[in-house]
């Protein structure tokens, strides 16, 4: 077991910190002492860090950390660390290693012993969930489905049928190809589609799949879904659409006694348990 206590901001130590998703407002106060006291900054592109730090007169030295330099990257930020530097990580937009490099780094840190500090701060799926009106007292974040439809419809099947409330990325050239597989895979749920959060052209589309494909073409910037998990499981649905008799038939070449059976199916249905029975006992 391993115990860190993280008591201030200028111990030496990797410091994960999220920059604002669109409104340079967002940013907090900490986030900007912390990159000013960093000994470096390593970030997933140089040129759209380098307008966040200008923006607030941070003169931090810079380097690159992204998908294809990590693990050489991931060496030097240990190294660094080794020497009792103070090194912050920041990705392009939100919270670093949610959809975006952070994670390699940060478990090798630990890995090492060294300490890792993460900051609160923006987060697109978060914040697009809580204004959604779909609920998030319970939510599965999924991030990025792939790119190719037969593998995208493939991992939807695996998400069918979750319960908690779905959190999606998407890009805005996919998104209506997308919507379109949620529709055939997951059903004609309810969803909130939110874009370009905290920016000036920041929009909610709220609605059920098919009424949302039947009102927009195309859709620009940053997109978040948020969808209503399935209160039934996908077998249930289909034990419902089947009549009561084969419904409990299912249950006893599953294994169930005669009595447990009609139980489940009047449980299933939602009906009194003497209607199974007239059904099966006729």
């Amino acid at each position: 077991m391993k115990i860190q206590k993280s008591y201030d901001d200028k111990i030496a130590a990797l410091y994960l910190v999220p920059t604002p998703i669109g409104n340079f407002l967002d940013m907090t106060y900490r986030a900007v002492e912390v990159l000013n006291n960093v000994d470096h900054i390593f970030c997933e592109d140089t040129r759209v860090t380098k307008v966040l730090l200008s923006h607030f007169q941070i003169n931090t030295p810079l380097s690159n950390y992204h998908i294809f330099n990590e693990d050489v990257q991931a060496e030097e930020i240990v190294n660094l660390l080794d020497l009792g530097k103070k090194i912050a990580l920041v990705s392009d937009a939100g919270m670093p290693a949610i959809s975006d490099p952070g994670f390699y780094v940060a478990n090798l840190a630990i890995e090492k012993g060294h300490k890792v500090i993460s900051l609160p701060g923006a987060n697109a799926a978060l914040t697009a969930l809580i204004a959604s009106g779909i609920p998030c007292e319970k939510f599965f974040f999924n991030g990025f489905l792939p790119s190719k439809s037969n593998k995208r419809i493939k991992q939807l099947n695996t998400l069918v049928d979750i319960k908690e409330t779905l959190i999606f990325y998407e890009a805005p050239h996919r998104i209506i190809e997308t919507l379109h597989d949620m529709l055939e895979i997951m059903g004609n749920r309810e969803i909130a589609i939110a874009r370009e959060l905290t920016k000036k052209y920041e929009e909610y589309l709220r609605g059920n799949i098919e009424d949302i494909l039947k009102n927009v073409v195309s859709l620009k910037g940053e997109i978040v879904i948020i969808m209503k998990g399935n209160p039934q499981s996908s077998l249930l649905q289909k034990l419902l659409a089947l009549p009561i008799e084969e419904h409990y038939k299912y249950y006893i070449e599953e294994g169930m006694d005669d009595k447990s059976a009609m139980k489940q199916v009047a449980s299933d249905r939602n009906i009194p348990k003497n209607e199974v029975y007239s059904v099966v006992k006729k």
